[in-house]
């Protein structure tokens, strides 16, 4: 049934362009300024290099100035391929989980370190792309520590969050174009969203996970972020980025069926992120797509905290096998996060993988009647203040602990169900600043309409290029 008429906020609170002149809060003076090459829209550079019409030798002296001001201040960088290599047009981002040819891995320990003879699969398999890997950017600690020594480039005072933080953090500082990370349970998706800039999980590939650290190798997933999904739907054609479907992708279609699912709407969801969610609505509305009410079901929507204890409870046992590796304490976090999934009994671990199997089987038929994707709230709350408050003890929220129906949040969905999902940030909160987000969710292979719907909700609430200063 089509959905009644949506809601659109009277009061759509700040537009991410608003940002530098409202928010209050700001770097000291002498605070670097993005050079001027560097601050170009992504899609003119490479029209400029194109027309033979580029400064290659000053393009290689702004990336190592601004490198050296913007890495000391934002700390997303953990090791980097020198200037005589030279600096690519297109500069890519590694997480620092993923293995890269000639550049070491530490999977976010103090004290660790393995140098790969290849790359990844999902990287190697893109034409070129090794040579554009201008370095390894921050992960958390084994994947699910709590914190990264990161600073938010355009909201400081917001947590990166999510252990693709280097992700997040080194594209929004305009340190990459493009940064590669994982999405288990929103780890791409969080820092993304948290930083302004737009995060995409893949459909989950086992296929693409050869020489990718495991944390939960049925909910692993190869994940992309890039400054808009402007850029992302250019570095997909670009890069070729489709060769990773490895199938020909879904055609785009002129006007899209978008289910909103009212799951949401349970009590559970603050309304300033409901607010954001009727207005991506309503941009997508203004665009001429169909928007439609749906349940998602409890065989998904009522499994999300189960995908938690399942990531919790493989990363237990991959620590089992590989924690003599590790010659220092883990940090507590971490601990607290492993001693969640110690608590995981066998019997809980099958009956949750057989309910992922089922899950699983059912895709087909979630986005039947020609529904495209679904469109709902990337968290329910905004995420946290860290003026006002201290990030969580653990990264796992476990059964019974207060406000955990908050915790085990909306990223699951797709992870549990192995599907594609994209955040994209809409507006800045009313209470905070900080960016608030919606994720659209697809069917397995749609990344590309995943990418062209957050473009278009994107071009119709008009974000402005965020800049690291």
């Amino acid at each position: 049934m089509a959905a009644a008429p949506r809601p659109r906020p009277s009061d759509p609170a700040t537009s991410l362009g608003d940002y530098a002149e409202n928010a209050g809060i700001a770097y000291p003076d002498d605070r670097p300024e993005l050079p001027d090459l560097l601050a170009l829209p992504l899609a003119e550079r490479c029209d400029l290099h194109d027309r033979g019409e580029w400064d290659d030798r000053k393009w290689a002296e702004q990336n190592e100035t601004w490198y050296s001001a913007a890495d000391a201040r934002y700390r997303a960088v953990t090791s980097r391929r020198g200037p005589g290599s030279g600096t690519p047009l297109i500069r890519i981002g590694v997480k620092d989980t993923i293995d890269v040819a000639g550049l070491p891995t530490s999977l976010g320990l103090r004290h660790y370190r393995h140098h790969p003879a290849a790359s990844a699969r999902a990287l190697s398999r893109l034409d070129g792309a090794e040579d554009l890997v201008i370095g390894k950017v921050v992960s958390t600690e084994l994947n699910i520590g709590v914190g990264s020594g990161c600073v938010n480039p355009c909201f400081p005072h917001i947590d990166p969050a999510g252990s693709s933080t280097g992700s997040g953090v080194s594209v929004a500082a305009g340190l990459c174009d493009l940064a590669m990370g994982t999405d288990v349970l929103g780890s791409v998706r969080w820092p993304a969203g948290h930083c302004g800039t737009v995060g995409l999980r893949m459909t989950h590939d086992p296929g693409l996970l050869h020489g990718i650290f495991p944390l939960s190798p049925p909910m692993d997933a190869v994940g992309w972020v890039a400054r808009t999904a402007e850029d992302l739907a250019f570095l997909w054609q670009r890069l070729g980025l489709r060769a990773l479907l490895g199938q020909a992708g879904q055609p785009v279609p002129a006007r899209y069926r978008v289910g909103v699912p009212t799951d949401v709407r349970d009590g559970s969801c603050d309304p300033e992120m409901l607010e954001t969610l009727d207005l991506a609505c309503a941009a997508l509305s203004d665009d001429g797509h169909e928007l439609t009410d749906l349940r998602v079901g409890d065989d998904l929507w009522g499994r999300r905290g189960d995908a938690w204890q399942l990531c919790a409870r493989q990363a237990w046992d991959g620590y089992r096998q590989w924690r003599h590796w590790i010659t220092v304490p883990v940090h507590r976090s971490t601990e607290q996060a492993l001693e969640v999934g110690a608590r995981v009994t066998d019997a809980e671990y099958v009956e949750i993988l057989d309910a992922m199997h089922s899950c699983r089987q059912a895709n087909a038929t979630r986005f039947g009647d020609g529904m495209h994707a679904w469109l709902l709230p990337l968290d329910p709350s905004p995420p946290p203040d860290l003026r006002t408050g201290s990030p969580a003890a653990t990264t796992i929220p476990a059964p019974g602990e207060a406000d955990y129906d908050r915790r085990i949040g909306y990223t699951p969905i797709a992870s549990f169900a192995g599907l594609p999902a994209i955040a994209v940030p809409a507006r800045l909160s009313r209470v905070n600043r900080a960016p608030l987000g919606v994720q659209i969710v697809g069917p397995p292979g749609s990344e590309e309409r995943l990418i062209d719907l957050a473009r278009r909700v994107q071009l119709r609430l008009k974000p402005p290029e965020l800049r690291p200063a």
